[in-house]
């Protein structure tokens, strides 16, 4: 019964992910932290779990054609640094006072993807270099805050007025890039992995199965409503866990 919870998380947050560019990581990493898993554990298990959805959400929007080899390229480095450098402070410094600046980022990030519900697109802009400082923000707080990574550069990406369908395709195939080195670097400083392979089997079964059906639906599913959905529901569930953690300080 737990295996089937995981699993249908992890469809549901791929099918939102692969449809909207954004949002696997900071979905599953809400609920498995409103479960009680620390910081560190459930940005861990979502990316070791990301390693096989964004590889099979990565060939499905390339088999679409989603994918712009120009962005790609500016954002794969500058993201797989940043995530690395997330993922390593992540684990030398987890405390309750990250716990709390999570919490806060997360909220945050829960408003991002609202008000994107709302917000008309700015005019459109090539790729400069402004996409390099993107790709790094990006990678940073995704493994910082075990999810970000679409939220920030998809949306900003879409912000400025980009090809929807070209943007969420070329942010989820980078993203596998991303996940290796954040996953990596969990990994060399020590996470137990197999202390959670319920968690993880679930995420990546349900992702798995729902990855090429997101990348089909990705330019046909009209997207408002689903944004609105998940951010209302992101900045719920972390309002009260930053309520909880404060607490326990007192």
């Amino acid at each position: 019964m737990e295996l089937l919870l995981y699993i249908a998380l992890g469809f549901a947050a791929e099918m939102i992910d692969g449809t909207l560019g954004m949002a696997y990581g900071v979905s599953s990493n809400t609920f498995l932290r409103s479960a009680g898993l620390p910081s560190v554990v459930s940005s861990a298990c979502v990316h070791f779990s990301e390693l096989f959805t964004t590889l099979v959400s990565g060939i499905s929007h390339l088999k679409f054609r989603n994918v712009s080899k120009a962005l790609f390229f500016k954002l794969l480095i500058p993201g797989a640094v940043g995530g690395a450098l997330g993922a390593y402070l992540l684990s030398e410094f987890s405390s309750s006072t990250v716990d709390i600046l999570i919490d806060v980022y997360l909220v945050v990030i829960g408003g991002v993807i609202f008000l994107k519900a709302f917000k008309k697109p700015g005019l459109p802009k090539g790729y400069g270099s402004y996409v390099y400082a993107l790709g790094l923000a990006g990678g940073l707080t995704d493994a910082m805050g075990g999810g970000g990574w679409g939220p920030i550069v998809t949306s900003t990406l879409l912000a400025s007025g980009h090809d929807t369908r070209k943007t969420i395709g070329t942010v989820n195939t980078a993203e596998f890039f991303v996940t290796v080195a954040e996953t990596t670097t969990f990994a060399a400083l020590a996470v137990d992995f197999q202390s959670y392979t319920t968690i993880i089997l679930g995420l990546v079964l349900g992702g798995i199965v729902a990855a090429p059906i997101g990348a089909a639906l990705c330019s046909k599913i009209p997207a408002r409503w689903m944004l609105g959905i998940v951010g209302a529901l992101v900045i719920a569930l972390n309002l009260v866990k930053l309520v909880q953690h404060i607490s326990a300080l007192s």
